[in-house]
């Protein structure tokens, strides 16, 4: 199976040495827990060799823009060069959603995409059936097209859930969790792989910072890092 690089420092260890190639990964965390930046990391990291587009449907670009430019990702200058995309879309308008993202993917040749995101999206589409039609639909889109792609999806706080709509899930082929988690009276960042396609993927949770270059993840388990 052909593997791609993330670009996240830590990550690829997890995951027998990267994401299978285009396949559709879950991200998943609660408010706060950086699911925005490790997906922009995911895009801006291997831009240069993979081109990427990173769709909203929440987040205004100029947002999205400052908060790469706060890591460092010269995201101006890869716009330049036809290796990223941002695109803002209104979730009102599904019915030709697919035919926008994927006119952008051939017009630059993307190889990687970023959904940001299923929660937002699924607030118009009531019915869960729907929904899930809707993701396998973009999931077989994106394989179509040679995409590895992320889709973000909120948790709730303080529910025991792998997604937003609980639907998420099940037509990905890989979950990434972003935890949050309450050790010795402190808050503390950790992830797991809760599955992957035909990847020996570690069962653990690691802990990982937010650091100025972005994210990066550990090997350890232990959590006695600050």
């Amino acid at each position: 199976m052909e593997r791609i690089k993330t670009g996240i420092p830590g990550l690829d260890e997890l995951v027998e040495g990267g994401i299978p190639e285009k396949d559709l990964i879950l991200l998943s965390g609660v408010c706060g827990a950086g699911k925005t930046i490790l997906s922009l990391q995911f895009l801006c990291s291997k831009a240069n060799k993979e081109p990427g587009i990173y769709v909203s449907f929440e987040e205004e670009l100029p947002q999205i823009r400052s908060t790469a430019k706060a890591f460092g990702w010269d995201v101006e200058q890869l716009e330049k060069e036809g290796k990223l995309k941002f695109v803002k879309y209104d979730p009102f308008k599904i019915e030709d959603i697919f035919e926008v993202i994927e006119n952008n993917i051939r017009k630059m040749k993307a190889k990687r995409v970023v959904i940001d995101s299923i929660s937002s999206l699924g607030i118009y589409v009531k019915d869960t059936a729907d929904l899930r039609r809707m993701i396998l639909q973009m999931s077989n889109m994106l394989r179509k097209n040679d995409c590895t792609s992320i889709i973000i999806s909120e948790i709730l706080s303080g529910r025991e859930s792998l997604s937003r709509f609980d639907v998420e899930e099940f037509v990905s082929d890989g979950v990434i969790l972003l935890h949050n988690l309450l050790i010795a009276g402190e808050y503390r960042r950790g992830i797991s792989i809760w599955k992957m396609r035909a990847t020996d993927h570690s069962k653990k949770i690691h802990p990982y910072r937010i650091t100025n270059k972005g994210v990066v993840i550990y090997s350890t388990d232990t959590f006695t890092m600050r």
